[in-house]
C-alpha cells in the first residue's frame, strides 16, 4: 500500500497548496522510493539517504547524510560566551541572559545544530528545494549579521526527505540525535517523521505541515498553520462584494486533499452565504474541460473557484476564453500566484484574481524582510526566484532563531516548544498576514490580487482583511 491518503495538496485552506498535479506524481512514484520497512533507499549512496557533506562547515565535523549551509562557520571563543549577559543575538532581538547555558543535542560550545528536511529528491525532483534554499540563506543571514545563540553560530544539516514518508522518518530519526531542532522543512509526506519528532522531543519549527499527522504532532509546529478544518470568510465575503454570491462554481481535482478541501471550502463558504450551482472535481488525468466550462455557462456562473495546479488553471482559463464564457472572478488560491500561471493561459489569465496572506514580490521595495529574504537568497543560490514556500521557511527560521535567543541560558528542547507554543499573530517581523502558531489555527487576514495581462496588482488596497474563519 503507498503512503496513506494522498496529502499532497492543502490548496487554499490555510493558504498552503502542495498542486494536485503534484500529488498524483508523488503517489504514482512512491512505491518506487520506498525500501524495505518503509525505508528510503537510495541506489547511488551508502547507507541512509541523505546528502553528501559539502564543505562550508569549519566550525566542526559534519553529520553523515546531510550538508552545510553555506555562512555557517563556526565561532570558538566568540563574543559573549556561554554565562556571558548580553550576548549578540538574532537580528534585532535582544537575548536574554546566558547563565547556566548547557550544551545537549545538537549544541556545543561554539555552535547550534538545525536541521532541514524537505523534498529535493523523488518523483517530483526539486519539489521543496524553495524551503531549504531560504532556510540555508536566513541561517547565512543570521551568522553575518552577528547575531548567535548564546555565544553560539547556526549550522544548516540539510536532509533530503524524498517525496515520501519514508525519506521524512528517516531524516527525524538523524536529526534526533543530532540537531537541536528542525526549522523550516516542508515536505508532501510529512506524516513519516511525526512520531519520530514528538518520540524523541525535536522542536520541529516547520514552514507548514501538509499532513493531520504532522498537525497532531506535540512538538511540530508551522510558521503557517493550515489544515481543511476551517476557512476564511475573506474569501467569501470577496465574493459577495463581486457577485450575488448565488451563483458560484467550486471545482477541484479529484484526488487527495484537493477533493477534501474543495468539499470543505464548499460547506464553509455556504455557511457563509455562497450558494454553490457547480461543485465537482476533475479526473487528474482530464485534459478537456470544455464539458465543465459548457455546464457553468449554462448555470450562469458568476464566480469560479478552483483547487488545482498552474497547468489546470491554465487549462481551465483558456476553455472559457474558448467558449466565450467570462465569469466576474476567476479565484485561485496562492499557489496561482506565479510566474508560470500567466505563461501557460496567455490572455486568458488577464483578470485572474489571487487570495494571499503575504506581501507579494512586487511589493518588496515596502517591506524590508522580504528584500532580507531575496537579498540572502541570491547569496546562498544565486539565480533562484523567491516562492510562496520558500517566504515560510525563512519565516520559521526567524521564528526558531527569536525564540531561542529570548530563552539565553534557558534554552532545551522542552523550553523552546513550550515557547513556540506560546507564539500568536507571528507576521515573520511584517513579510506575511498573522499567523496562529502556537494554537494551530487557520489564519483570517486575507488580502487579493489581480493579473492585469502583464503583472500582479493589488486590488481592494494592500491591507488585509481579517473577518474570522468559519468551520462546520
Amino acid at each position: 500500500m503507498l503512503v496513506g491518503a494522498i496529502a499532497a495538496s492543502l490548496a487554499g485552506c490555510g493558504g498552503s497548496a502542495i498542486d494536485a498535479e503534484t500529488a498524483a506524481k508523488a503517489q504514482q512514484g512512491a512505491a518506487g522510493y520506498t525500501g524495505q520497512g518503509g525505508n528510503v533507499v537510495d541506489p547511488g549512496s551508502p547507507g541512509l539517504p541523505g546528502a553528501t557533506n559539502a564543505p562550508g562547515d569549519p566550525g566542526g565535523p559534519t553529520v553523515p547524510g546531510a550538508t552545510n549551509a553555506p555562512g555557517s562557520p563556526g565561532a570558538p571563543n566568540a563574543p559573549g560566551a556561554p554565562g556571558a549577559p548580553g550576548a549578540p543575538a538574532a537580528p534585532g532581538v535582544k537575548g536574554a541572559s546566558c547563565a547556566g547555558f548547557k550544551n545537549g543535542p545538537g549544541i556545543s560550545n561554539d555552535t547550534v545544530r538545525v536541521g532541514n528536511s524537505s523534498d529535493i529528491s523523488g518523483p517530483v525532483p526539486g519539489l521543496f528545494t524553495a524551503a531549504q534554499q531560504a532556510t540555508k540563506a536566513y541561517v547565512a543571514y543570521f551568522n553575518a549579521s552577528g547575531g548567535t545563540i548564546c555565544g553560539r553560530k547556526l549550522v544548516l544539516d540539510q536532509y533530503d526527505s524524498r517525496t515520501d514518508a519514508g525519506g521524512d522518518q528517516q531524516s527525524y530519526t538523524k536529526a534526533c540525535a543530532s540537531n537541536f531542532a528542525m526549522v523550516g522543512s516542508m515536505s508532501a509526506f510529512d506524516s513519516g517523521g511525526a512520531r519520530t519528532a514528538e518520540g524523541c522531543g525535536l522542536p520541529d519549527v516547520r514552514a507548514i505541515a501538509t499532513t493531520t499527522e504532522r498537525g497532531n504532532c506535540k512538538t511540530c509546529f508551522g510558521a503557517q498553520p493550515a489544515g481543511p478544518e476551517a476557512f476564511q470568510n475573506a474569501v467569501p465575503d470577496f465574493l459577495k462584494r463581486r457577485t450575488s454570491g448565488q451563483k458560484a462554481a467550486m471545482l477541484y481535482i479529484n484526488i487527495g486533499a484537493s477533493a477534501a478541501n474543495g468539499q470543505s471550502q464548499a460547506r464553509n463558504m455556504t455557511a457563509r452565504g455562497i450558494k454553490f450551482v457547480v461543485n465537482q472535481g476533475i479526473d487528474i488525468a482530464e485534459f478537456n474541460y470544455s464539458p465543465i466550462v459548457q455546464k457553468m455557462k449554462q448555470a450562469g456562473v458568476e464566480s469560479v473557484q478552483f483547487i488545482a495546479a498552474s497547468q489546470q488553471f491554465a487549462r481551465l482559463a483558456q476553455a472559457m476564453q474558448q467558449v466565450g464564457f467570462k465569469p466576474k472572478v476567476y479565484l485561485l488560491d496562492p499557489s496561482g500566484y506565479n510566474a508560470d500561471y500567466p505563461k501557460l493561459a496567455g490572455a486568458a489569465a488577464k483578470g485572474t484574481v489571487v487570495f494571499t496572506n503575504f506581501t507579494p514580490f512586487e511589493e518588496a521595495g515596502s517591506n524590508r524582510e522580504i528584500q532580507l529574504y531575496i537579498q540572502w537568497l541570491q547569496q546562498v543560490a544565486p539565480g533562484a526566484k523567491p516562492t510562496f514556500f520558500g517566504l515560510f521557511a525563512w519565516s520559521s527560521a526567524r521564528l526558531f532563531a527569536e525564540q531561542a535567543t529570548k530563552l539565553g541560558g534557558k534554552l532545551s528542547r522542552p523550553a523552546l516548544i513550550n515557547a513556540v507554543r506560546g507564539v500568536d499573530n507571528w507576521t515573520g517581523n511584517g513579510m506575511h498576514a498573522p499567523q496562529h502558531v502556537g494554537s494551530k489555527k487557520i489564519a483570517d487576514c486575507w488580502r487579493f490580487i489581480e493579473w492585469s495581462g502583464s503583472a500582479w496588482v493589488p486590488i481592494e488596497g494592500r491591507k488585509y482583511q481579517c473577518r474570522g474563519t468559519t468551520s462546520g
